[in-house]
């Protein structure tokens, strides 16, 4: 016997209704501890992440032409990674002065998982240029409109956006091709 409790599994003394009682307490309590324990390992990895984070420059501290990207672990970001490439990405156009704040509120929003939409956001682009700031979130599955759309609209909450903020959304495989184009790899009929 490894418990010393397993002797009393086979006890006939009548005091089955006491040990029911308790077992479904027991279970009571694992089920609540499964439920809090999401909540509870979202807010250490908050905290993980606010350590290093504190120590980072702000995105709206960098001069000339930056990318910030933040994927999840495994997850590279490229057009080309496997959980990227049948994706897309919603893109925000900032003006100069937003940045820093939109990002960090984004990046909580991702640690957080305020999106809801499961393992489908890849990571997160922030890039610093001259006349403007652009924020972009990627997600696996650009074919997925409905999920997409929760996308949009937990990034228009998270970023608090005004009604008229414009945002695209860019399938990883158009991006592909606008890049051959430019570069004249493919003509335009796509050869």
């Amino acid at each position: 016997m490894n418990n010393k409790f397993d002797a009393l599994k086979d006890d006939d003394s009548g005091d089955h209704d006491q040990n029911e009682e308790n077992n479904t307490q027991k279970d009571g309590e694992k089920e609540k501890n499964d439920r809090e324990k999401p909540q509870t390992t979202t807010k250490r990895k908050v905290e993980q992440f606010w350590r290093f984070y504190s120590h980072m420059v702000r995105p709206g501290d960098l001069t000339g032409h930056s990318d910030f990207h933040l994927f999840k672990e495994g997850i590279k970001p490229m057009w080309e990674d496997d959980a990227n490439k049948n994706g897309g990405k919603w893109i925000i156009r900032l003006r100069k002065g937003l940045a820093s704040r939109c990002w960090e509120n984004l990046i909580l929003a991702m640690l957080g998982e305020q999106f809801m939409v499961g393992e489908e956001i890849c990571g997160a682009v922030v890039s610093v240029r001259f006349q403007e700031d652009i924020i972009s979130i990627w997600n696996k599955t650009a074919s997925d409109q409905a999920t997409t759309a929760r996308i949009r609209d937990t990034l228009r909450r998270v970023l608090n956006l005004p009604p008229n903020t414009i945002m695209e959304y860019k399938t990883h495989t158009d991006s592909i091709k606008a890049w051959e184009e430019f570069h004249g790899l493919v003509n335009s009929s796509g050869r």
